[in-house]
């Protein structure tokens, strides 16, 4: 049987009474993959082939279309977009390299690593920059760079202890690293924001809209609405946990 006729919301209801239709599914897939087309452009020359990113991006999409459920009233795209960023940002973290570096230069940090531990055992001792340019038959500045690159290819762990200075006391890397912060990670998805949106009184929807898309203070917001600054903290913090909630129930996380 041929589902290429069948509109796209009725053929995931069908594969969703029906999930071991391989034929349903591919068709799904095969709609959707515009998706992996442009999600896997954004990540062009970041350090990782082109090809591994669409496989991975490919793979993200499959599951998005095996999670899917039309009936929660979302489009599709905007469900599967999160499914397969996600599949790639983790697919980046498993290969290690944090930021891009020329393959050449990997390369030479890996020879770099091995020669020093040879020479090591050679010498007795730690070998010099020179010694080990020597071994490989490279310059001093080809060793000193592979080995700069070695620290993006072995991030420093998160609870190294860093000296603050002065009278502070040592923090951990982790602290003063930036991290994504989830609660806003919804926000992103502007079919997200109209549901549940639709989900708030009033009083809610004006504190969202004023904070985060007008980008109003708190205390502007509170005078607005006649209550003090912590009240809007408060409900802001209610209202962003109702947010991550409904995020986690939607896309399955």
């Amino acid at each position: 049987m041929s589902y290429k006729d069948v509109e796209t919301k009725e053929l995931f209801r069908l594969y969703k009474e029906n999930p071991s239709n391989n034929e349903m599914r591919d068709e799904l897939f095969e709609r959707h993959m515009y998706i992996v087309d442009i999600l896997s452009k954004k990540y062009i020359n970041k350090g990782i082939e082109h090809e591994d990113i669409y496989q991975v991006a490919s793979l993200g999409l499959l599951y998005a279309v095996q999670r899917f459920d039309v009936d929660k009233g979302f489009e599709f795209s905007s469900f599967a977009t999160p499914t397969i960023v996600g599949e790639i940002k983790k697919h980046f973290r498993d290969k290690g390299w944090t930021i891009r570096v020329p393959r050449r230069i990997q390369e030479l940090s890996k020879k770099v690593t091995q020669a020093r531990d040879r020479l090591y055992k050679d010498l007795g001792g730690p070998p010099t920059i020179s010694d080990i340019a020597e071994y490989l038959s490279v310059t001093d500045e080809d060793v000193i760079e592979a080995m700069e690159a070695s620290k993006v290819y072995t991030p420093r762990s998160l609870d190294i202890e860093l000296d603050a200075g002065g009278e502070d006391k040592d923090v951990r890397l982790m602290d003063i690293v930036g991290q994504e912060d989830k609660n806003f990670e919804a926000i992103n998805n502007n079919d997200f924001i109209k549901f549940i949106l639709e989900k708030l009184t009033p009083m809610e929807q004006k504190i969202i809209k004023d904070r985060f898309f007008e980008e109003k203070t708190q205390i502007v917001v509170a005078e607005e609405l006649s209550v003090s600054q912590m009240t809007i903290s408060r409900m802001e913090k209610k209202i962003l946990a109702k947010f991550q909630e409904e995020y986690k129930k939607t896309f399955d996380v």
